[in-house]
């Protein structure tokens, strides 16, 4: 027992050390752009590139390798974010660099997936869902500490030490992986019929949408997070990454509370939390120019943006329940679509009209997303009613 609770520690650092490879290039990229003489939108390529990938491959990747060891997978993945990260640290070509960012991107998917089973499975029958948590916990730490951290390697020593930081959490990881976790092979794998058939459910199909543009409402921001408090808000240095710091901390708040308001009433919580993104966005547009008022808005974004999470995961899982590992890979996948549509926008947004205009992407999709909610609670209320009631 104790050793599977040292297993699924692991399984929480490696995810951690995944979205931290994924989300920690947003704290750095000013730094990406001074290093290769790019503009800020290129900068972004990198992060929306990366949340192409995973979305356009990350099920396709799941579902081949789904018959495979668990562990032996786990222990591959591990290795390519080791030598990826490793190769971008003393990487001196943007091309290079965009090739390692794109080969981990293939895998991220399936990590997810692979770490919730195998949380899942090793953890007593009445401690599965906090298994379950617990390894999504790990998203949120790789957002609470993996981009405030790195931005502030970044900033305070160099690009490579942030990038060499990324590489040891994963060769951590790894280790603990190949001493730790006991050996996984699949003992029943579910048909790719069975998996693929919750495609057919149009209910499905409405909350990957929601989680496509919750996502997106969430990123096309947050991505140019760094860019926007230095030229908007005049935010310098290190107190870049302390505001990366508080708004990871204070979306630990955030992660609680919507946690506790999914409990009480899961439609009504969903279904308020765009217009929630709209107001905080609209308070930004207007006092993101004032130092002070930013900083405390800051930590109201953070508490709201890390909501996005388990509402659009708990949204989407309510219709996956056949194929929860297929499941998860669309969730992966779908919310990656929302990283790259969201974070392209942006980009498109402040190379035409300036980075003060950032905040009218995220309203856009806040929008788009809470559209698709009363749509599909308009076709299938009472459905919506019985099974997301709790």
């Amino acid at each position: 027992m104790k050793k599977n609770g040292v297993v699924i520690f692991i399984l929480v650092l490696s995810v951690f050390a995944a979205i931290t490879n994924e989300m920690g290039i947003v704290g750095v990229l000013p730094q990406i752009t001074e290093k290769f003489q790019i503009t800020t939108s290129q900068a972004g390529i990198l992060v929306s590139i990366f949340a192409l990938v995973v979305a356009l491959f990350g099920p396709f990747v799941t579902l081949i390798v789904s018959g495979f060891n668990r562990k032996g997978s786990l222990l591959f993945i591990m290795f390519i974010l080791t030598i990826a990260n490793t190769v971008n640290a003393y990487s001196s070509s943007f091309g290079l660099t965009l090739l390692f960012r794109i080969i981990p991107a293939l895998f991220l998917a399936l990590l997810i997936s692979l770490a919730i089973s195998v949380a899942v499975k090793l953890a007593p029958s009445e401690q599965k869902g906090k298994a379950s948590a617990k390894v999504f916990a790990g998203v949120t730490l790789g957002l609470v500490l993996g981009v405030p951290v790195t931005s502030l390697l970044a900033d305070q020593f160099s690009l490579q030490t942030a990038f060499l930081f990324c590489a040891s959490v994963s060769a951590v990881s790894f280790l603990g992986i190949a001493f730790f976790m006991p050996t996984m092979p699949v003992e029943e794998k579910l048909s790719y019929g069975k998996q693929f058939s919750i495609l057919g459910k149009l209910p499905v199909w409405l909350n990957l949408l929601t989680v496509m543009f919750v996502f997106a409402t969430m990123f096309s921001v947050y991505s140019y997070f760094a860019e926007y408090v230095t030229q908007i808000s005049h935010v310098q240095g290190a107190w870049i990454s302390i505001l990366l710091m508080l708004f990871g901390l204070f979306g630990l708040v955030g992660n609680f509370l919507f946690s506790n308001l999914l409990q009480k009433n899961l439609v009504r919580t969903v279904m308020l939390y765009p217009f929630i993104y709209l107001i905080v966005y609209g308070f930004i547009n207007f006092a993101g120019t004032y130092t002070i008022p930013m900083i405390v808005l800051i930590f109201v974004w953070g508490t709201v943006h890390s909501g996005g999470l388990i509402i659009s995961q708990t949204w989407l899982s309510t219709e996956t329940v056949d194929a929860p590992e297929f499941g998860n890979s669309l969730y992966m996948s779908f919310s990656n679509f929302g990283i790259t549509i969201g974070s392209s926008l942006a980009g498109w947004f402040i190379s035409q009209f300036g980075t003060g205009s950032l905040l009218l992407s995220g309203m856009l999709f806040a929008i788009l997303a809470a559209l698709t909610i009363v749509l599909k609670l308009s076709l299938f209320r009472n459905i919506s009613l019985e099974n997301h009631s709790y």
